[in-house]
Order: C-alpha cells, then sequence, then structure tokens
C-alpha cells in the first residue's frame, strides 16, 4: 500500500517506497512550486501518465553522476570541440521540455504530461528548473531540462534530434555544474545511457542524506547565463 496525501506538501519517509515497482511512494498532492519543492528536497519526483493521479517516485538505488566524474569517449571530446554546435543555457526552455514530451516512437506514449509541462515552466520562471541546450544555425537539436535546489541538480529528461546532441548538452551541464559547486546530478533511473557517461548507483538512504546538507546550500534561485559552461574541451 502507499499513501494518498492530503492537502498540506508533506511526504511520508522514503523508506517507506516499495519495492515493486521500485520506489512508488505516494498518489495525490499537487504539482505547485511548494510540493515539488518540498519533494526534491527529500529525493522524490512525480512521474505519472496522463489520466492517472499523480505518483510520487524515489527509487532505490538512485543513479546520480557527480559533475568532476563524468566520463567523456575520445569520439565524443572531438565533437565536443566541433564549433557546428553552440551550447545555450535557459535559453528556450519551454521549447526542451516541449520537445521531451513528444513520444519516442510514432504512437507511443509520454510521462510528460501538459501538467508537467505547466508545472516545469512554472519553475523555470521561479529560477528553480533549467535548460541546456544544442543549436546548429539558429535550429534547436538537443537539450534537457531538469531542476536546482542549493547544490544538487535533478535532470528530468533529454531529446535528440541528432547524433549526440543530448550527450553534447549533459557534459556542458556538468561541466556547469562543477564550475559553479554543484556536488550532485540526479539522474533518478539506471540506464546504460547514463551509465556510460559516467553516471553509477548509490543507496537511497546515502542520496536523502547528501540532501538534507545540498539543498540548504548555494546560492538562491536564479535564470542561467546563457553562454555558462563554455570553458574549452581538451
Amino acid at each position: 500500500m502507499i499513501s494518498w496525501l492530503g492537502n498540506q506538501p508533506a511526504f511520508p519517509p522514503t523508506s517507506s517506497a516499495l519495492s515493486k515497482p521500485n520506489g512508488l511512494l505516494a498518489a495525490g498532492g499537487e504539482l505547485t512550486p511548494e510540493w515539488l519543492l518540498e519533494a526534491y528536497r527529500n529525493g522524490i519526483f512525480p512521474w505519472f501518465n496522463d489520466g492517472e493521479p499523480i505518483l510520487w517516485w524515489s527509487p532505490d538505488p538512485r543513479m546520480v553522476v557527480f559533475p568532476d566524474q563524468v566520463r567523456i569517449t575520445r569520439s565524443l571530446r572531438k565533437t565536443l570541440r566541433n564549433k557546428r554546435f553552440e551550447v545555450r543555457l535557459d535559453h528556450d526552455f519551454a521549447a526542451v521540455i516541449h520537445a521531451c514530451a513528444a513520444p519516442r516512437e510514432p504512437g507511443g506514449g509520454t510521462w510528460i504530461t501538459p501538467a508537467i509541462e505547466a508545472a516545469y515552466i512554472r519553475m523555470h520562471q521561479l529560477g528553480y528548473a533549467h535548460s541546456v541546450e544544442t543549436w546548429i544555425d539558429g535550429e534547436l537539436v538537443g537539450g534537457l531540462y531538469g531542476m536546482a535546489l542549493g547544490r544538487a541538480f535533478y535532470g528530468e529528461s533529454m531529446f535528440s534530434r541528432c547524433t549526440d546532441a543530448s550527450k553534447i548538452a549533459f557534459v556542458h551541464l556538468t561541466r556547469f555544474l562543477e564550475q559553479h559547486d554543484f556536488r550532485v546530478l540526479d539522474c533518478q533511473m539506471t540506464t546504460s545511457h547514463l551509465t556510460s557517461l559516467g553516471g553509477r548507483e548509490i543507496p537511497r538512504e546515502l542520496f536523502v542524506k547528501m540532501l538534507q546538507t545540498l539543498t540548504r546550500e548555494g546560492p538562491p534561485p536564479a535564470r542561467w547565463p546563457e553562454d555558462g559552461a563554455q570553458a574549452p574541451w581538451t
């Protein structure tokens, strides 16, 4: 059994989350800034399909990347030096989340519902949600979005319209996070793609303990500079 949430932004302990499906913690609540901030401070995120109640998750183990430990292959390093690509931060957040919401295959579904889009666009307006975008000749070809809280960044979704476009955004994100003293990039679920980029699993208990410190440090929420993370790749 999982908890049905009340009217106030409060969650049960993450230790009470189900093991099957991994991390399902609670249902109900809202997608307001107050609910989302309380969730992320405690290592919880919303994930549900259209027509379902809001479902809240905290999987164990947790896939994370430590920004100074990202893995860059020789071929990706060569691509990063390619002047054909331009990386922008927070230039067009709405376009990025809308692109992430597109089904991955014809006729497929998506968990990024209109309600999710609206909620995270609001978080972007408040300075908490951010996008990293890959552009070619003025066209958006890839990117990702997520939430920044203190010195923790929570990756939500990415998309790519050409080879390596999302990887370029991801590596620029890790460089930006490292430059600005972010300590962890949360990737939520384990995938082979994230493992190839340096992701690793840590116990949920350790992740939540880290957040108790990291989410209370760092600068206040604000828009990121569009020309951030432009250090040379060697």
